[in-house]
């Protein structure tokens, strides 16, 4: 599940990697670039309430395999059609409702063949190689652009979504637990649910610092580079963002079993405040010299990646074991809601102060930055203390 995830992911940040090339090839805005940014989670959160909720009627591997489809029709579509704003939109919609059709329903299938202790280590494992198809999205794009050009790297996530499909397939099948009359989507037994609603909350939150960063750190770096002298060490922005993205794969699972001895809600609490922080910093250092830029943004990527695991487990043993499909969809449904929203508030905010200042960036993250100081507020409120 963990591998049939990184396949589907290829393209999921393909359009963010080469965000610099379609800024120019396509003379985009910022804003415009957010909104294509954004669609591809707006998408998935309008699709995950009927695909997570399936797997409450349906084996969930059914589910992945259908959102594997999407992802591949949604990438090779990009390949072949896509020429500017509009097209895109609709290609990077129809590859975000792939994404909601595997990630929430692969913890899905994960729960209903693992059970006891190795339940939340396994989801753990899984949430953590969501970073790591972030960060095989970026290496992908990033050099199948340099050798091929950037249609190559949307091809290259359509086979390798074909693939998945392929792997999820062959899985032992598991019957489901839910009448076929029970409503798909219900989310008043979710909302009445207080601790499970303080973790879906606060993965909103998280959601939205973490999905900003991951469409513009290209460009956050690039832009870096525009203001370093010629003769600087210039490592590539998208193999920074890939490298960003390995070193979010061990934070995820350092996170998760760091909330075994800690609990649930502290470990939360305190990497939201540590990532809200450095949110309102990090924007206003892009003048640095680039080396010392790049090993703050491993800091920062680890600040905000630390509650990940931790916030989605939390989400899933505080759930009713029949309403587990419906949390997860709610879960998704705030998380990824948020996640369209912050690139392009984000994007917003660098038009509004002008991109072509530093300033600009400072300003765009300290957004970021408001936004993340709800989130411990948010989950210390409706999460019980010492819940582990």
């Amino acid at each position: 599940m963990c591998s049939a995830q990184v396949l589907t992911m290829v393209g999921a940040f393909a359009f963010p990697a080469l965000l610099p090339v379609f800024l120019s090839e396509w003379q985009l805005t910022n804003t415009q670039a957010g909104w294509i940014s954004g669609i591809y989670f707006a998408a998935y959160a309008a699709a995950v309430p009927i695909l997570s909720g399936l797997t409450d009627r349906l084996d969930a591997r059914l589910v992945f395999v259908t959102g594997a489809g999407l992802a591949a029709i949604g990438a090779a579509g990009f390949m072949l059609f896509a020429s500017g704003f509009w097209s895109a939109l609709v290609f990077r919609a129809l590859s975000g409702a792939g994404l909601a059709g595997t990630f929430m329903p692969g913890v899905r299938v994960i729960v209903d063949r693992y059970d006891g202790v190795r339940q939340p280590r396994a989801i753990a494992f899984y949430t953590a190689s969501f970073s790591l198809g972030t960060a095989t999205s970026f290496f992908a794009a990033g050099h199948m652009e340099t050798a091929f050009g950037w249609p190559a790297a949307f091809g290259l996530a359509a086979l390798g979504a074909v693939a998945a499909a392929c792997l999820v397939i062959g899985l032992r099948t598991v019957a489901p637990r839910q009448q076929a009359a029970a409503p798909l989507f219900d989310p008043r037994p979710v909302l009445r649910n207080r601790t499970a609603m303080g973790y879906v909350l606060g993965y909103g939150i998280h959601s939205w610092e973490l999905f900003t960063l991951r469409s513009w750190l290209v460009a956050f770096l690039a832009f870096s580079l525009s203001l370093q002298p010629a003769t600087s060490w210039r490592l590539d922005p998208t193999t920074v963002a890939t490298v960003s993205g390995l070193v979010a794969v061990v934070a995820s699972i350092l996170g998760a079993e760091m909330a075994r001895p800690l609990g649930l809600r502290r470990l939360i609490s305190a990497v939201m405040c540590a990532s809200a922080t450095g949110a309102f910093v990090i924007g206003f250092l892009v003048g640095l010299p680039y080396p010392v830029l790049v090993a703050i943004v491993m800091i920062y990527t680890v600040a905000v990646q630390l509650d990940s695991a931790a916030l989605t487990i939390g989400a899933t043993v505080s759930a009713t074991p029949d309403r587990r499909g419906s949390t997860l969809a709610m879960h998704a449904l705030f998380g990824f809601g948020c996640a369209a929203i912050g690139p392009l508030v984000f994007g917003i905010v660098l038009d509004a102060a002008d991109a072509t200042k530093p300033v600009s960036w400072g300003l765009a993250f300290a957004s970021v930055g408001l936004v993340g100081l709800l989130g411990p507020v948010l989950v210390r409120s409706l999460v019980p203390a010492g819940e582990r």
